[in-house]
């Protein structure tokens, strides 16, 4: 399976750069020039790593991922920054960032620090696994991954926090606004049309078939999944 690695650096041709390179060695990479979608990307995706330049245009680096810890966002964290001082180091690693590679860097040695952060922050994730079950579903939390009859159907981070909700909440009708709550945290930008969609994009991963009906919708008021 593929590692999801998120890049924000205001710098066109590092971000290019980067993204050929981690592409190229066997990387999923998204890219941005700021932080803009990156809150919302990281509701909606599988984010393994990211990394962050510390001197952006509409935040510094380090707070927006001080902002995130704060939020209990643990994402694994490699700070790419001009700020190259002991202090501005020291800062960066109390922050919470898992590395800390200074501009003007070496490709390889960043390519080979990545898969570090990675191998260890799997060895947690390992630990900590989280598996629920319900009925065929076996859904494994920290992979985003369900395992119905021997077949592994990989989730985005927000259609598994749906499915864990969803099954948490079995024989309960979940309102529209329940959902927003529980799984998106936020009512910024997301209205009923959102859950309605991400609902069915659920529904075709876990039964594309349409043949077990797991979860029932329940005209006007909102969504089941019965036991």
């Amino acid at each position: 399976m593929k590692k999801n690695i998120l890049i924000v650096d205001d710098d066109k041709d590092i971000l290019e750069l980067l993204e050929f390179t981690l592409s190229k060695v066997g990387f999923n990479v998204l890219s941005f020039l700021n932080t803009k979608n990156v809150s919302r990307i990281l509701q909606e995706e599988n984010i393994d790593l990211i990394l962050m330049d510390r001197g952006l245009p509409d935040i510094d680096g380090s707070l927006y991922i001080e902002m995130l810890r704060s939020k209990n966002i643990n994402i694994p964290v490699i700070f790419i920054s001009a700020k190259d001082s002991s202090e501005d180091i020291k800062n960066g690693f109390l922050i919470g960032a898992d590395d800390y590679v200074t501009k003007p860097f070496n490709m390889e040695e960043l390519v080979l620090r990545i898969k570090a952060v990675l191998k260890r922050s799997n060895f947690e994730s390992v630990e900590l696994a989280q598996t629920m079950v319900y009925k065929d579903i076996q859904l494994d939390i920290n992979l985003h991954l369900a395992t119905i009859n021997s077949k592994h159907i990989e989730l985005t981070k927000l259609e598994t926090t749906l499915l864990q909700i969803l099954i948490k909440n079995k024989n309960r009708v979940l309102n529209r606004d329940f959902l927003i709550q529980h799984v998106w945290k936020t009512a910024d930008g997301i209205n009923q049309k959102t859950v309605n969609v991400a609902i069915k994009r659920l529904k075709e991963k876990i039964d594309p078939l349409r043949e077990k009906d797991y979860i029932k919708t329940i005209r006007g008021v909102g969504y089941l999944l019965s036991a």
